[in-house]
């Protein structure tokens, strides 16, 4: 083989599936999968991305269309009605086809030329989770994300460093071994307690965190977190109702 064989071949032999939830990313998701396509040429030799529109109201969903009409590769989902963050990385999961799946937020927080780092970890790990280094937001934000990811894995007995950070790489069988219930923000941690207690194994790993450029966040509501919060009780009774390395019936 050449010199310029080997320069063309890609940096892994894997197939990938990638997936953005969007919800009103109309600023951030155009240039964010464009930025991801020209990544993925060069990096694994089979890949897809999954564009999530979560009942956008500002031309996301337009956008994404008009993505996927360019390259057979890619592919709009559109909830007709905003479902939640949990509905829209479930429906970004049971899209996804290949062996493994990766995602990151449609607005654009997380410098995703960084997948690299959790690729060169996959066969140590089933979940590799970038950490924030340092997180972007403000105060109060990253003070109730560290009391929320402490409390999670308190109550449904995982180890992962900055449970929900949108950057996140997964073995695709995990997600035909369990079953998801959450539609709202405790998705991230039912995703990795399930996992946990099945024997999976998470790595974590720091990457950039970046302001946001466009949109709003809105994931600090009192009533999201309302609804988290009831929803986490009822999630730790259903995972804890089975012994290890079993899923609830």
């Amino acid at each position: 083989m050449t010199a310029a064989d080997q320069s063309q071949r890609p940096r892994h032999e894997l197939s990938l599936s990638v997936f953005f939830p969007c919800h009103n990313e109309a600023g951030n998701i155009e240039p964010l999968a464009r930025r991801t396509m020209a990544l993925l040429d060069g990096l694994v030799a089979d890949w897809e991305i999954v564009i999530v529109d979560d009942g956008s109201t500002d031309g996301t969903g337009a956008i994404a269309d008009a993505l996927a009409g360019e390259d057979r590769r890619v592919r709009a989902v559109h909830h007709e009605r905003n479902r939640g963050y949990g509905a829209a990385l479930r429906s970004g999961l049971a899209t996804a086809t290949k062996p493994y799946v990766f995602y990151t937020d449609g607005d654009g927080q997380f410098d995703v030329s960084e997948l690299p780092k959790l690729l060169e970890h996959i066969g140590s790990a089933d979940i590799v989770s970038g950490y924030r280094c340092p997180r972007r937001d403000r105060l109060l934000r990253r003070i109730s994300g560290a009391c929320w990811s402490w409390l999670t894995q308190r109550l449904l007995r995982f180890r992962c460093r900055d449970v929900d950070s949108a950057f996140k790489l997964y073995r695709r069988e995990i997600f035909d071994r369990i079953t998801l219930r959450s539609t709202g923000a405790l998705i991230d941690a039912e995703i990795l307690a399930r996992a946990t207690r099945l024997g999976y194994r998470i790595r974590t790993v720091p990457v950039r965190h970046l302001a946001r450029t466009a949109g709003h966040a809105s994931g600090a509501r009192f009533r999201v977190i309302l609804r988290a919060l009831k929803e986490l009780l009822a999630l730790r009774r259903d995972i804890l109702s089975a012994p290890a390395g079993e899923e609830p019936a």
